[in-house]
C-alpha cells in the first residue's frame, strides 16, 4: 500500500525523487511502466485537458473522474490530488468533505495551496489520518491576487515570510511541501530547515524532489516554454507528423494494406 511516508524516507536517505502530473488512465499507465516515483493529479487539468484559462475553473466534480481514472492506471505509484479552487478555503466541514471524496476516488494524499489560513484544516485532516501536501510560492489558485504567473519570494522580506509559512505548514502536519517558482537559494534554505520533503517546480536543484506536468516535459504544447521547463521530447511535432502520414496513406489508398485487412 502506498504512503506519503515514502517522501520523507527519500529525504532521510538523501535520495532525490520524481513526480509527474497527469490526468487520465492512458497517461497513468505510461507512468506506471516507468521509473517515476509518484503522480500528481493537478487542478491544472482545467487548463491542460479542458482548455480553461486558469486553474480556478477546476471544480471538485471536474477533478474526481480524473483522479479515479489515474488511480485505475497508476499501478503502485503514489498519487497526490489537488484540492481544487476554494474547497480548502470555505469552512472546515467543506474542506474535510472535499478531501474525503478525493481520497475515496483513489488519491493517497491531497495537496492544499496556501499557508496560515489553511493550517487549521491541514491539522484537522492530518490528525484524522488523511495525508496532506502543502504548496507555497506561485500558487496558481491565487493568480488573480498575484497578478499573473510570477516568481515569488524575490525580496528578503518575502523570502523570510515564505520560510516561516513553510515551518507553519510543517507544524500543521504536512507530509511534503511543493515550492513553485521560488528562487533556488530560498528553496534550498527551506529544504534544509524542514524535516518533511520539499518538491520543486522552478525551485532549483537543492530540493528533495522535482515535479513537471507530463504534457510539458513531453513537449506536447510547443508554445509553452517557461524557464523551469526542460522538454524531454517534442511530442507536438511528432504527433502532427504521424497524423499527416496517416492522412497521406489514406488519401493514397496505402492504408489499410492487405496485412491490415480481414479476408
Amino acid at each position: 500500500m502506498q504512503s506519503v511516508t515514502r517522501f520523507n524516507a527519500f529525504k532521510r536517505n538523501q535520495q532525490k525523487f520524481s513526480m509527474v502530473t497527469c490526468y487520465d488512465y492512458w497517461s497513468a499507465q505510461l507512468i506506471a511502466a516507468s521509473d517515476i516515483d509518484s503522480i500528481l493529479v493537478g487542478d491544472s487539468l482545467a487548463v491542460v485537458m479542458h482548455g480553461f484559462p486558469s486553474t480556478v475553473h477546476a471544480t471538485l466534480e471536474l477533478m474526481l473522474p480524473h483522479v479515479a481514472a489515474v488511480a485505475r492506471g497508476a499501478g503502485d505509484k503514489l498519487i497526490v490530488a489537488d484540492m481544487p479552487f476554494m474547497t480548502a478555503s470555505t469552512d472546515l466541514s467543506g474542506g474535510v468533505a472535499a478531501a474525503t471524496r478525493l481520497i475515496q476516488a483513489g488519491a493517497h494524499a491531497v495537496k492544499i495551496e496556501g499557508a496560515t489560513h489553511q493550517c487549521s484544516l491541514i491539522a484537522h485532516l492530518c490528525e484524522a489520518g488523511l495525508p496532506v501536501v502543502g504548496h507555497l510560492g506561485l500558487t496558481p489558485q491565487s493568480v488573480l491576487q498575484l497578478g499573473g504567473h510570477k516568481v515569488q519570494a524575490k525580496t528578503h522580506r518575502a523570502a523570510d515570510e515564505m520560510i516561516q509559512n513553510a515551518k507553519r505548514l510543517e507544524d500543521a502536519g504536512v507530509s511534503a511541501l511543493v515550492l513553485e517558482c521560488v528562487p533556488a537559494k530560498v528553496a534550498a534554505r527551506i529544504s534544509a530547515e524542514l524535516d518533511c520533503a520539499v518538491i520543486g517546480i522552478g525551485a532549483g536543484v537543492a530540493v528533495d524532489g522535482q515535479v513537471l506536468v507530463l504534457q510539458d516535459l513531453l513537449g506536447a504544447n510547443g508554445a509553452f516554454a517557461p524557464k523551469f521547463l526542460r522538454k524531454y521530447a517534442n511530442l507536438s511535432e511528432e504527433v502532427v507528423v504521424a497524423l499527416n502520414d496517416f492522412h497521406r496513406d489514406v488519401v493514397d489508398a496505402a492504408f489499410p494494406a492487405r496485412c491490415e485487412s480481414y479476408a
